[in-house]
Formats: C-alpha cells, structure tokens, sequence
C-alpha cells in the first residue's frame, strides 16, 4: 500500500465547472515539461503551450551556464571590480538562493559553478575521471556565497566568482510555467519540469492533483525498493535531489553531481535522495540540494527546526533508511 500525503488545508480546493483535463508539454534546460490542465473545449492549446514555452525559455536565457549569451555567463566572464545589471527574473532567483545559503549556512551554495565544471557536471567537456586534488582547493577557495554583493539588481563580481544555479533554477522555471498559466486565466492545473512539480485546483471530478514522489532506483538502494509516496498537490510544489541523476564512476567509486561547498567535491555521505515539499517550486529546489549536501541526521534535524516537509532517503546495512521530519508526518493520511 502507498503512503498518502495530504495537506493541510483551510478550504478545499473548488470543483472546477466545465472543461476536461487536458496535456501538453515541449523541451527545456536540458529536459522536458508538461502541463495537465482543466480546460474548456474553446482554449487555444498550441498558444497556451507556447506562452508556457517563452517562460520557460526565458528562464534558460538568464540562467543557463550552457548559453554563452545567458545573463549568468555574462556575468560569470566579467571583469573583476565590475557591476552586472540582472535581469528581475535572475535577481529574485539570486536574492532567494543567498536567503537559503544563509540559513543553511552554505550547504546550499550557488557559487560553485567553477567546481561545476572541474568535477565534469558543467558545461566544460568531462576529462573522464575527478580532478587533481591540488586543482580543488583554489576554486573553493574563490568561490562563497558570502563574496556575492546584490545591490537591488545589479551584483558584483569580485573577481573569479562563477555562478551556478542548477540547484535552483529548474524549481523557478516550474513557477514561471505556472504564472504563465495564472495569467491566462487558468486555474487548476499540474506544472512538471524535469520531476519538479508544482499543483493547484481540482480535477473536474474533485479529486486533487495526485502525483508519486519519485523513488531512487532499486540499483542506487542495493537492490532495495523505497514504499511509494502519494501527495496531493494543491497549491504545493515539490523538488526532489539525488545523487542517482548525474553522476561517474572511476575506478570502483560513484562522484555525484552535488557538491559539498566545505570540501569542494561532491558529497560522500550515505544519502540517496531528498524530496522538499514547499509552496513554490523555487524554495523545494533549493532546500532539496541544501538538505541533500548535509549528513542524514543534520538534515532531519535542520529540516525539523525549519519546518521543512522532508522526505530523506539514505543507505543503510540492510538496504535503506526513510527519515521523515516533522512537517511531511503531519500529512499522513
């Protein structure tokens, strides 16, 4: 039997009158997207899903360090001592991050974008094995977020300061995809991106969005397999991180794509997943990479004292553990 998660809500979400549940989606940050929306027969489809498509597009276009003409490239090559004009989408995103780099204190980091690319997860071609330790230290030493200076939407590069928001950004594409659809008149629907998700209203049947969080595989459990998870998505988001997504192996051991900002490697704890729930996208996203960087019991503990909806999945002798916080065991139905 799944587990069931449904929170907690004031009013239930309206029955939507008229329309049917209806797909589309297209390609994205190196992915795809989809949208199940309730819509009347009338909806122009094709030009909902190309105002869904510039959103996401626009995003990309500010944030992507694969874009050389990207806003985060641009400012990633400028020149030390200088001042970037950010676009408002990349600077709410900045200005959120640094919140979350703060009271993380650094697990969640997005200044990390030269160890990005050392490690082989960036846009730089992959050398086929991890870097010479000797080549770690003096990019983790350039990078933090504490040397990022944000004055209203202009940010200053200090020299040698690469930014990478892939921890982030694909959680703010998933809201932006859906204040496209808030704008045309929409109101219930379900935005995925990538796995991230974000739900709101009801089925024309009532029922809410219902969606399974995403399991580890059984290979990166030890041939274990993780109980599914129900959740009702209304007015909710949420982002999961793991270290099965991107990652190489060299030599009989696994380098995931997280990094620990302390170290400037990727992580080696026993974690294998951290799914976030959360009212926007944006936050689940970061607060699942933050939480994914810390040891599995810190992450339930600061999960617990931040009120965090945390689900933390992390190896164990006998297969795997499931750790729980507070907040995600309130919506167990």
């Amino acid at each position: 039997m799944p587990r069931v998660l449904v929170p907690v809500l004031t009013t239930p979400p309206a029955r939507p009158v008229g329309g049917d549940v209806r797909a589309f989606g297209g390609a994205t940050m190196g992915t795809t997207w989809s949208v199940k929306a309730v819509l009347p027969s009338t909806v122009d489809l094709p030009a909902l899903a190309a105002m869904v498509q510039r959103a996401l597009d626009a995003v990309v276009a500010e944030m992507s360090p694969w874009e050389p003409a990207a806003d985060l490239s641009r400012y990633n090559r400028a020149a030390p001592g200088s001042w970037t004009p950010l676009p408002a989408g990349m600077a709410t995103v900045l200005r959120r991050a640094i919140e979350i780099a703060r009271a993380s204190d650094g697990a969640f980091d997005p200044t990390l974008g030269a160890l990005v690319d050392l490690w082989g997860f960036g846009p730089r071609p992959f050398s086929g094995g991890p870097p010479e330790p000797e080549s770690v230290e003096p990019l983790r030493e350039a990078s933090g977020w504490r040397r990022l200076t944000l004055d209203g939407e202009a940010l200053f590069q200090p020299g040698g300061l690469r930014l990478d928001l892939n921890g982030i950004a694909k959680g703010f594409g998933v809201d932006q995809a859906a204040a496209a659809l808030d704008r045309a008149g929409v109101r219930s629907y379900l935005v995925e991106v990538g796995g991230e998700l974000r739900g709101t209203g009801a089925k024309p049947d009532g029922q809410p969005w219902w969606v399974e969080l995403e399991r580890p595989p059984r290979d990166a459990l030890g041939a274990a397999d993780a109980e599914p998870t129900l959740v009702a998505l209304h007015d909710l988001s949420v982002a999961t991180s793991g270290d099965y997504r991107r990652f190489f192996d060299h030599e009989g051991r696994r380098y995931a794509h997280t990094l620990d900002p302390r170290t400037g490697a990727p992580t080696t704890h026993p974690t294998v997943s951290v799914t976030v729930l959360a009212k926007d996208c944006m936050s689940a996203d970061a607060w699942a990479t933050a939480l994914t960087v810390m040891e599995p019991d810190a992450a339930l503990a600061f999960a617990t004292a931040h009120d965090l909806a945390a689900l933390i999945v992390s190896r164990a002798d006998d297969g795997f553990e499931e750790r729980l916080s507070p907040a995600l065991s309130a919506m167990l139905d």
